[in-house]
């Protein structure tokens, strides 16, 4: 694997978000094998390529790429089609993770969330399919996440972008079967990184995480704390999770959804075997000091109202 039967070329592979984390992890994996690479990621992050020693060179292009941006996406699918004939494999791994609870969504966090979580993938999709059917031949990976499967409290906006990725892969899989393009969802669950510290804020999460009055506070406080814990201690690294994606793309007929860690492989078991209410609550009552959520607050002390009448009247003891 790696080159295309009819030419004999090696394959043409589009990398999203290749600067950093599983993406960084993945390029170098991929460049030790027999593919045209394209890495990408945003202007700001190149330098980091240099960086770790990843430079241009024949089989090899770094390319800016914002996804939630049409220009750039469209201009690095023209150039690899107008250079190596298109590309044969699309892995869409750029991402980015809101916090916020469902009462402090704002309109621009959930717009941000889903372009470059959602509507991006699909968009670069669009791109390259043309080409793929021309072939009848083509792979997309789509690199999703336990919270496509399963939603967490305070990460409502990051399940919601990664339940519609899902859904509409699930879609693509039927649709372009006929012309034997292979489509997969790459599920990974905690990886040990220290990407949790990128999670982006709400302007009202962000508040309300910093405000012990808030009535959100100890949710943002414990699942902060929880989900830093578990990526700590997570014995899946980005370099574990990018040879299962390798794996994935090499296989002749690779699933539609591949969970990539032991959490993510233990949480789909779960859901298959226990009846949905109570894995729900198992789930529930595992949260991280849930028993505090919603407690009411303390009230600000508030001067006595000077007593009456009759109330003066009554001795102290």
């Amino acid at each position: 694997m790696g080159s295309d039967k009819a030419t004999g070329t090696p394959e043409v592979v589009l990398l999203t978000g290749a600067s950093t984390g599983l993406g960084l992890a993945l390029g170098k994996l991929l460049r030790q094998h027999p593919y045209r690479l394209i890495l990408t990621a945003r202007r700001s992050s190149l330098a980091r390529f240099a960086e770790v020693g990843i430079t241009e060179s024949e089989n090899l292009w770094v390319r800016p790429l914002d996804v939630s941006l049409e220009e750039e996406r469209e201009a690095v699918v023209e150039e690899a089609c107008a250079r190596w004939g298109g590309v044969d494999i699309l892995i869409n791994n750029a991402g980015v993770a809101y916090r916020s609870v469902v009462e402090h969504f704002t309109e621009d966090g959930r717009a941000d969330q889903m372009n470059i979580n959602f509507r991006a993938p699909m968009e670069l999709i669009r791109l390259v399919l043309p080409r793929m059917r021309e072939k009848r031949n083509g792979r997309i990976l789509n690199i999703s996440s336990v919270g496509g499967m399963m939603a967490m409290p305070t990460m409502a906006l990051y399940s919601a972008s990664k339940f519609a990725l899902e859904g509409a892969t699930e879609a693509l899989w039927y649709e372009v079967r006929p012309w034997n393009i292979k489509v997969s969802l790459v599920q990974p669950g905690f990886i040990k990184s220290e990407s949790f510290q990128n999670t982006v804020y709400t302007e009202k999460s962000r508040e309300a995480a910093a405000d012990p009055n808030n009535p959100y506070y100890e949710h943002y406080r414990h699942m902060a704390t929880f989900i830093a814990r578990l990526m700590h201690a997570s014995f899946s690294t980005p370099e574990k999770v990018a040879r299962v994606i390798l794996k994935t793309m090499r296989k002749s007929k690779p699933p539609l959804r591949v969970p990539a860690t032991f959490d993510a492989s233990l949480f789909a078991a779960l859901r298959r075997v226990l009846p949905r209410n109570m894995y729900h609550a198992i789930l529930f009552c595992g949260l991280p000091g849930v028993k505090c959520w919603g407690a009411k607050m303390v009230e600000p002390h508030r001067e006595t109202p000077e007593a009456t009448e009759e109330e003066s009247k009554i001795p102290a003891s």
